[in-house]
Order: C-alpha cells, then sequence, then structure tokens
C-alpha cells in the first residue's frame, strides 16, 4: 500500500464562503448524480449522497484500512490533523470508533460529549455559530445531534468536512456504510439476498439510511418487522416502491427469520418515548431473536445489529457463528477510518 501523504500545512486564512451542498436525490439516481469523491468538501450528511462507484471506492479504502499497523508509513497518514467529535447525543461505539479511528491513523482528536449540556449550547448558542468557531480548532467535525437535519444545517455553515454521527431520528449514513460493508464481506454480494429490518423502524435513523444504500442494488428485497407503533414511515416504503425495490411488512418474525440472508434486529428507543409511555410498553420486547429463532435461520444467514442491545438480541445467540453485530461495530473502525481518510485527503490543514 503506497502511503498517503500529508498535505502541507498553511498559514491560517479567512475561510471561503462553504460551498453549497449538492441536491442529491434518494437511492437509485444517484447512480447519475455527481460522484461524492467529486465534492468540493466531502461532507458525510446522509447517505443519498453515495452512489455505487463512491461506496466501492470507500469499502476499498476500508479494506486497506484493516491491514494499518503502529508504526507504519499508513499510520502516520493524517499526523497533523485535528478532528473534533461533537456529540450533543449520548455514544459509544460511533464515538470510540471515530476517535480510534483518527488515532490509528496519526491525527488528533478534539472531543466534547453531552455537547448539549457542557458547551456553548447551553448557553443559547446556535448549531452554525458552534460549528463556524469550532472549524477555527479543528480540520473535520464528527457531529451527533439530536435533530433531524442537523448535520445538513451544519454542513451548510462550515467551510470543513462535517461528518453526520446520527441526527435524532433522520439519518446515521456512516452506520449505513458499515452495515453494507458487513454485509458485502459476510456474506459475499450486496445484491439478490432478502434482507429482513426488525424492531423500531420508525424512529431508527440507522434503517432508514440502511434502506436508502441498499435501494441501489439490484435483487434485494426488505421485509419490515415492527410493532403497530414502529413501523417503517411511509416516506421509505413510497421511495422503495418508487424504485421499483420490492419490500413487505411482516408481523411473523419467524417466517422471515427462515427466508432472509440477513436479520438487521434494532431495540426500541425508549428515548423516542418520552412522550408515550404506553407506546413505548407495547412495543418493547415483542419481536426477540433467540436460539430458536436462530434454529430457523438459513446455515449461512448472519444477524446485524447497530449496537446497543437490551433485550431484544439474547445473549445466547452470541456464541453462534452467524452472530455478526460485534464484527459488524469493529468493521465501523475500518470504514470510518477510510472516511476520514477521504476526507482529509489532499486538503489544506488550517491550524
Amino acid at each position: 500500500m503506497v502511503p498517503h501523504a500529508c498535505p502541507a500545512r498553511l498559514p491560517c486564512t479567512l475561510a471561503a464562503a462553504p460551498p453549497k451542498l449538492s441536491t442529491l436525490q434518494p437511492g437509485l439516481e444517484n447512480k447519475d448524480a455527481p460522484s461524492w469523491l467529486e465534492e468540493p468538501i466531502r461532507h458525510v450528511v446522509k447517505s443519498q449522497q453515495f452512489n455505487q462507484e463512491a461506496l466501492d471506492h470507500v469499502f476499498k479504502v476500508a479494506r486497506e484500512m484493516e491491514l494499518v499497523r503502529p508504526g507504519t508509513d499508513e499510520s502516520r497518514q493524517l499526523q497533523g490533523a485535528i478532528m473534533s467529535t461533537l456529540f450533543y447525543e449520548p455514544s459509544t461505539r460511533t464515538r470510540l470508533s471515530f476517535e480510534s479511528a483518527m488515532a490509528r491513523l496519526g491525527g488528533t482528536i478534539l472531543t466534547t460529549e453531552s455537547a448539549a449540556e457542557f458547551s456553548s449550547a447551553a448557553k443559547g448558542e446556535t448549531l452554525e455559530d458552534t460549528i463556524r468557531t469550532v472549524e477555527g480548532y479543528a480540520d473535520l467535525v464528527v457531529l451527533r445531534h439530536f435533530q433531524a437535519g442537523s448535520a445538513e444545517k451544519a454542513a451548510s455553515a462550515a467551510s470543513i468536512p462535517i461528518i453526520n454521527a446520527g441526527d435524532g431520528p433522520g439519518q446515521h449514513p456512516t452506520q449505513a456504510l458499515l452495515d453494507v460493508y458487513t454485509i458485502q464481506r459476510e456474506i459475499g454480494r450486496l445484491d439478490n439476498f432478502r434482507i429482513g429490518l426488525i424492531g423500531d423502524l420508525a424512529n431508527g435513523r440507522t434503517v432508514r439510511s440502511l434502506a436508502y444504500v441498499l435501494s441501489m442494488y439490484p435483487g434485494v428485497k426488505m421485509y419490515f418487522v415492527a410493532p403497530d407503533v414502529c413501523r417503517m414511515k411511509d416516506d421509505i416504503k413510497s421511495y422503495l416502491s418508487s424504485v421499483g425495490v420490492d419490500w413487505e411488512e411482516v408481523d411473523d418474525l419467524a417466517q422471515v427469520a427462515a427466508d432472509v440472508d440477513v436479520l438487521y434486529q434494532t431495540r426500541i428507543q425508549k428515548e423516542r418515548f418520552q412522550d408515550r409511555p404506553d407506546d413505548y410498553e407495547k412495543a418493547k420486547g415483542k419481536y426477540i431473536i433467540n436460539a430458536e429463532t436462530m434454529k430457523q435461520m438459513k446455515k449461512d444467514a448472519i444477524v446485524l445489529h447497530p449496537l446497543p442491545r437490551v433485550d431484544e438480541i439474547h445473549p445466547e445467540v452470541d456464541s453462534d457463528p452467524r452472530a455478526a453485530y460485534f464484527r459488524q461495530a469493529r468493521n465501523g473502525l475500518y470504514v470510518r477510518m477510510a472516511l476520514l481518510k477521504l476526507c482529509l485527503e489532499n486538503r489544506p490543514l488550517a491550524h
């Protein structure tokens, strides 16, 4: 692997107005859209930004990232670059994997956890003002926020790359990319397979992003298995129908488990039901993957979960080789290393 040469540091200058974000439509029509790789600033705000060409390139770089070892030239590819992780909601895997990714490539991390409570947001500062301030300290911002659309709002104000680490019930594009990377690594293909999306499909940003990305691949059938109060929203279903993706809502988990190549389980998100506790009680625990579910699955099928889990996958499943969710979490490191490299390559470091 040829080591990436870090761009030389340049003196700070007044940033030009950030370029306007491309207007990209979801899914299949991205084949005709400008590639993410050609964007002047490679923000990662929604999964619809990525066409197959861009995904293939990200995954190629992610495979290279699996081979990076400490002390090598490859481990210094982002030496001198500074990443800020700005999190307004709790996170373990996403925040730590981004920070590990940056450290493994030789970069520096500025981190803020619980930014809604401990940053100037508590004093009333707008997100745009926060971003304009933080970009004076860092070369890239990884943002998690509680409002859908916040990452796009931040990117519109920024002159450095913004990576969406989850925006409320909106999207989680890097999770979708690592999910698709994992599916490819585990079952060997991204076309002509069946996937069951289970759990909180109404509030789950991971399943929304994943549905958009998988819609680009031919022959993918999606089953939606969710309690009544957590069903997939109509915008996703209408979109999938409009681009010819085969989908079906099913109540019987056992039926889906026997038919699919991938079971993608999600937790019922209690934090999204604060004003509807009765609905949460109706939904939790309805669909649980356990040893009996695994008996119904194909021998070469896999179980994924974006984590954290509560009780929706029984711990007895963990020892089954088809339980791929911890391998999935590990793959998040490599995909995020790839995204950091691609977002920062060929950009002058202004600090």
